[in-house]
Formats: structure tokens, C-alpha cells, sequence
């Protein structure tokens, strides 16, 4: 659950921003580079009470896939041990996308929540179409092909993605749609900037950062028509310093512990 949240939830940032040029999903130089690795500790709050639950992790890499370079993208969560008995998260992200353009090209899924598990596919296709296989514990395989507009990401791809974007130009309270898919379904969520803000991190020091929020869709983790927050560092690399957001029972927040690699320095240190 404190995965699969967190997933869907930094995907979501500001997806939709970024002006298309043709095929191109992303234009300029990335604010990430390959070696670079990011951790978070997730907190989960029942009452009054904040536990922190569990640690998420993502990394960026080139490899080579199917005979060209690509950039890959992976990403796990786990729950601590002493939080197994309450809800054991065990959850795998992987993700392909073309090193000049950003379209996405494969995608790979496993999560085991609760004890329910998921399995996600999908195979993007240069005219648009993607072909999709979800796999749930209590369902039976199903394959499909949807049509997705240009620039249609799966949940890993579009955090990288996102992280692009200069947001100067945006002025509070905008909204934007955000396209994404997600067990084999296509969505848009609605997204809205809300200007700087100062905020403390765990380690104790003050950043800048940017607020966004996004209506949630309801389903197993999120309740629906719930806000998302995400603070989101004012510098060149982009990084969500925490996200809030509410789901089913409870409420969720992710902080960030660590990095590794990152291709420009951070403001003030981070330790």
C-alpha cells in the first residue's frame, strides 16, 4: 500500500506541463544522470500516531535493451520487519524509455501488499498503442491494447520525467491535466501549483521548495477526490523533499533520507 502510493503519487507531479514538441516527451537537458539513487522513509499515521513504516527506493541507469540505450529505471519498497505483522509491503518497479525522446518503452510491476499481489506489463508502441497484461491475485490474466495519447507514461518513467520541467512559468492555483496508465487503464488527474514554500526536513534543514497537489482516483490505496501533496526542491535536480497524501485508513507521508550520485550538487548539503 506504501509503495504503490508513493509511486502513483510522485508519477503525478507535473506530467502534464512540459510543451510537447512533436514525438519528444522531454525538451532540454534531464536533472538526473545515470548512478544516481534516491531513498525515502515512508511514516504512516493511524490516529494520532506516526509509525515510520517502511523505506522506497529508485535508481536511475542506461543499459542497453533490445539493441539500443535506453535509460532504465527501478524502484522497490519494503516494509520494516516490525510493520510485516500490520501490512507487509514487498513491491518492484522497473521501467525503459528512449534516451532522446523519454517515450517510454517497457514497463514492469510486482507488488505484494497485504497479501494481495499485482503484476503489470506494458509494451509501449512508437504509433501510440500499448500493450498491456495485468495479473491480480483474485483475477485472471487480462491482456489488452489501448490507445494512449503522446507522452502517456507509466507510473517510474513519469517521475523522471517530471523532473524536468522548470516551473517559472506557472502561477498559483493553475490546474493541469495528467495523463498516465495504471493496471492496464488509462486516466487524467487533475494537478495544481500553489507556488514556494519553506519547508523542514527530518534532517532539520530548511529548503525551498515548489507545493503542488493532485486529485486522487479512487481504488484500493487512495479514497478518491482526496488531495495529494508534494514539495517538490527549487533546484536543478528536481527531487520531492516529501509527499503527504491520505489513503484508505490513515494517511501516508514520505521523507527524503538519502541520495547517491546526483548530477548536481544539493542547496546547503543534505547531512
Amino acid at each position: 500500500m506504501l509503495k504503490t502510493a508513493l509511486n502513483t503519487v510522485f508519477f503525478i507531479l507535473l506530467a502534464s506541463l512540459v510543451k510537447l514538441v512533436g514525438a519528444q516527451c522531454v525538451n532540454g537537458e534531464a536533472a538526473f544522470s545515470p548512478g544516481e539513487t534516491i531513498t525515502y522513509e515512508v511514516a504512516y499515521n493511524w490516529g494520532i500516531v506516526w509509525v515510520d513504516a517502511g523505506e522506497v527506493r529508485f535508481k536511475a541507469d542506461t543499459v542497453d535493451f533490445r539493441g539500443s540505450n535506453t535509460y532504465y529505471f527501478e524502484s522497490s519498497g519494503k516494509s520494516y520487519s516490525f510493520y510485516n505483522w500490520f501490512f507487509k509491503v514487498d513491491d518492484h518497479f522497473k521501467s525503459w524509455c528512449d534516451l532522446k525522446t523519454f517515450q517510454p518503452i517497457s514497463f514492469q510491476r510486482k507488488t505484494s501488499e497485504g497479501g494481495y499481489w499485482v503484476k503489470n506489463s506494458y509494451g509501449f508502441q512508437p504509433d501510440g498503442r500499448i500493450f498491456s497484461s495485468v495479473l491480480h491475485k483474485d483475477k485472471p490474466l487480462r491482456l489488452d491494447t489501448v490507445e494512449a495519447a503522446p507522452c502517456t507514461f507509466d507510473v517510474l518513467s513519469a517521475i523522471y520525467y517530471v523532473r524536468n520541467f522548470d516551473f517559472g512559468e506557472a502561477k498559483e492555483g493553475d490546474g493541469f491535466p495528467v495523463n498516465f496508465i495504471i493496471d492496464g487503464e488509462l486516466f487524467t488527474l487533475s494537478l495544481f501549483y500553489w507556488g514556494k514554500e519553506e519547508i523542514k526536513n527530518r534532517n532539520g534543514k530548511v529548503y525551498s521548495c515548489e507545493k503542488l497537489s493532485v486529485k486522487l482516483v479512487a481504488g484500493t490505496i487512495f479514497k478518491g477526490d482526496e488531495e495529494l501533496i508534494v514539495w517538490l526542491i527549487d533546484d536543478k535536480n528536481r527531487i520531492p523533499l516529501m509527499v503527504e497524501a491520505k489513503v484508505v485508513v490513515g494517511s501516508v507521508k514520505a521523507y527524503l533520507t538519502g541520495y547517491e550520485g546526483l548530477k548536481y550538487e544539493m542547496p546547503g548539503g543534505f547531512e
